[in-house]
């Protein structure tokens, strides 16, 4: 039998498993890092965050030569390569990956690309193409994240029923595009899709979109989208797809009706699964969740000594950067370095048009969970930059503990919200309060005034707003 050795074995090389595995390397340990794909980064990187993002940027600049006309600049009509649209985004995954690659050499991480499967708590079966080789191993972090989920009942085998993986190819502008979805991924995609051209109607089964988000940050949001979009069907079901020729016949239910119609392509986004199917961790003390999540301690640790989980695997919100936070937790209670997993403000982001983020306690939370907060906000139709930048259409928006004046959460909806939002972080991290943060010196001017102003604004004399005093 060929067998191998290492001290940690990482299975999955996403923003979770190469993390862990690059920190594991950096404190001293003979790390192996186990990766499906032939080549590291995994959905995140390859078929999630990044290519999202870049084709968001990249249409994007379609909406900004639009809005430009009324500043006095005109531009034509875009003519849209998409071949080349698609190879530009392509290009941004290769040099990412061949950095990666390049680092996991320079640590001295050993990468196999290859399918790993548990044969008991200390041995790991790598299986490739030219056959199948075992690695014994001390720890083990499994970070295999999850993919698009897909009911049955869409999943005909046709490619024009599309998740966010086969979306973000952009094969083609389909010019009739239906959005099964309200959520982040379907909101992001479908605002490629319409900029680029397409008629996008969004059906959601809940009463709004965005539910992570307080509805007020959400709002600016849902505005650009009745714009945007061709339609927006809420408290709506779709019941049935069908091949129709070279469109998808789509069955829906909303306001009481039913509804027949032929779209181009379908996207279907209705959230995650799990990969925890045929791994072999039944050959193991860690268990699974009912929704199929394996089930971790505070230190990342399932309820097998040996085996960690980290990511979106074991559950929580799925965010790479969660995914990250959890590797170095993971690795430090494999190290004994671990001064115990304090809860960690996680941030959201949603890269729509205007983007969302919000972190700490948001004031739905608050309401739901009946915490006592009080709420300071600066709109940033008063914020000079934010009309320089033709974006009034955003708010700052500061969850304060009463009594304390400690800041718990933040939310920003507008231009750049996304870059914005980890001094809100840093300020719920650090237990600061809404005096520290009026105090801080911003320049000017920047939209990361509005946080100074937020919080001025709390105390009654934010400079470029009015607003009651406090008492």
């Amino acid at each position: 039998m060929n067998q191998l050795e290492t001290e940690i074995v990482v299975v999955g090389g996403g923003p979770g498993g190469y993390a862990a595995a690059f920190y594991a390397a950096d404190l001293g340990k003979k790390v192996t890092l186990i990766e499906r794909d032939d080549r590291l980064g995994g959905v995140c990187m390859n078929r999630g965050c990044i290519p999202s993002k870049a084709l968001l940027h990249a249409t994007h600049g379609i909406t900004t030569a639009r809005e430009s006309a009324k500043r006095g600049i005109t531009f034509g009509e875009p003519q849209i390569d998409v071949a080349k649209l698609r190879e530009w985004k392509n290009g941004i995954l290769g040099k990412l990956a061949g950095g990666l690659k390049m680092l996991a050499e320079k640590r001295g991480v050993k990468v196999i690309h290859a399918r790993g499967y548990f044969e008991d708590s200390e041995t790991l079966r790598i299986e490739t193409d030219q056959g199948q080789q075992f690695l014994k191993f001390q720890k083990a972090i499994v970070a295999v994240g999850s993919r698009p989920a897909l009911p049955k009942v869409f999943d005909l085998g046709n490619p024009r029923i599309m998740t966010s993986t086969e979306a973000l190819e952009v094969e083609d502008i389909p010019e009739n595009l239906l959005v099964v979805g309200g959520g982040y991924i379907g909101m992001e995609l479908g605002t490629v899709y319409a900029t680029l051209g397409s008629k996008v109607t969004v059906v959601e089964a809940l009463d709004s979109i965005l539910m992570g988000a307080d509805p007020d940050l959400a709002r600016p949001v849902m505005l650009y989208a009745k714009k945007a979009f061709k339609e927006m069907r809420f408290k709506a079901k779709v019941t049935k797809m069908a091949t129709a020729g070279k469109q998808i016949k789509v069955t829906s239910e909303y306001n009481g009706e039913t509804f027949e119609e032929l779209y181009d392509r379908v996207l279907v986004s209705v959230g995650r699964t799990p990969n925890s199917q045929d791994l072999g961790l039944e050959h193991t003390k860690a268990k699974l969740d009912d929704k199929g999540f394996i089930a971790v301690n505070a230190q990342q640790q399932t309820e097998d000594p040996n085996i960690f989980a980290i990511g979106d695997i074991a559950g929580g919100v799925l965010l790479a950067h969660k995914a990250s936070k959890e590797a170095r937790i993971a690795v430090e209670a494999i190290v004994g370095e671990s001064h115990g997993a304090a809860q960690a403000v996680i941030p959201a982001v949603v890269f729509t048009d205007p983007e969302v983020a919000w972190c700490g306690l948001t004031e739905t939370e608050a309401k739901q969970k009946d915490i006592a907060v009080e709420i300071a906000k600066f709109p940033w139709g008063a914020s000079g930059r934010a009309m320089t930048f033709d974006r009034v259409d955003g708010a700052t928006k500061l969850i304060i503990e009463p009594g304390t004046d400690r800041i718990l959460g933040v939310g920003i909806v507008g231009h750049g919200a996304g870059e914005l939002i980890s001094e809100g972080v840093l300020a719920v991290e650090m237990g600061a309060t809404a005096k520290d943060l009026a105090l801080t010196v911003h320049p000017h001017p920047t939209l990361s005034e509005t946080l100074m102003e937020a919080a001025e604004a709390f105390y009654g004399h934010a400079t470029h707003t009015l607003s009651p005093k406090k008492k």
